[in-house]
């Protein structure tokens, strides 16, 4: 397997955006150390996937959310909402002090995204129906019969996590999207190799998951999902063949950025306890000083 590099995207670019990333981590700890916990493996794990698609690719406007003309992102993973928040609010859809309400009886920040909250398109999270949710969208925007300044219909956008392609559903989406030519969809799957009950290829294997892919009719790339630079260049990109969608399989981490979670299983859902916080908090800031010395 061959993973492509980021090489388009300059460094001072990737840098803007590593800092994004930073800040959306940091976002997500502090919800995962608040009374109720939360979904930190699999938030971390995609933090550059929604980093990249937010400030890089995606045609979105925060003033205008629901813009006629907008891609559209669904995060068919809706266990994964604290790192949507978190990015909604990076990128100015929310306020960021919002977030300290997470998971409280007040606050439309549930466990998974609901319409209520700017930028969120529809409930996501029983796993499986996204992929669907979001060739209807790519559908609509062909039938719509407007095109952009730029020539393309509005493109829909996935994030699903690698075990829940186990769903039949995701499967029936996909040969469905592939047989309506809808290359105006992409998805990304979060390849962390884990689910909530062990490693997806323990519990019920995937690969050779790019060759399934293929066999559907759909375009497919892989990348490191936490290389900023590799996933705008190939998302910014799609799609990649004429008339077929495309997917991009994020290779990750779950966990990733917290040293005594990234990589195990433990880390599905969590709530940090005060000594857990200010760990994760520290090597967040030595991974961040690591990488930017003049940002620490």
């Amino acid at each position: 397997m061959t993973l492509t590099m980021g090489s388009a995207v300059d460094r001072a670019a990737t840098l803007a955006l590593s800092r994004h990333a930073d800040r959306i981590r940091e976002h997500v700890v502090n919800m995962c150390a608040n009374d109720e916990g939360g979904h930190l493996g699999g938030s971390m794990s995609a933090v550059e996937i929604f980093t990249a698609l937010y400030f890089a690719v995606l045609d979105v406007d925060p003033l205008h959310p629901s813009a006629p003309d907008r891609d559209v992102l669904l995060l068919s993973k809706g266990h994964a909402a604290i790192g949507l928040y978190a990015t909604l609010a990076e990128r100015g859809f929310l306020d960021p002090d919002e977030l300290a309400g997470f998971g409280t009886p007040a606050s439309r920040l549930m466990a998974h995204p609901v319409r209520s909250v700017p930028g969120v398109e529809l409930p996501t999270g029983s796993l499986g129906h996204g992929l669907a949710l979001g060739a209807g969208f790519a559908l609509a925007a062909r039938l719509d019969g407007r095109r952009r300044a730029d020539g393309r219909f509005r493109r829909g956008f996935v994030v699903l996590g690698d075990g829940e392609l186990q769903e039949g559903s995701v499967w029936e989406a996909a040969m469905g999207a592939a047989a309506l030519n809808l290359d105006n969809l992409i998805a990304v799957v979060d390849r962390n190799g884990m689910q909530i009950t062990g490693d997806t290829e323990r519990v019920c294997p995937l690969e050779p998951l790019a060759e399934r892919w293929r066999a559907f009719g759909w375009a497919v790339r892989e990348c490191s999902g936490h290389d900023l630079g590799a996933l705008v260049e190939l998302l910014g990109g799609a799609p990649w063949q004429p008339g077929r969608p495309s997917v991009l399989i994020a290779h990750t981490t779950k966990g990733a950025g917290v040293p005594f979670a990234a990589g195990l299983v433990q880390s599905h859902f969590v709530k940090l306890s005060r000594r857990q916080h200010t760990r994760a908090m520290a090597a967040l800031s030595r991974s961040r000083s690591r990488r930017d010395p003049g940002d620490g």
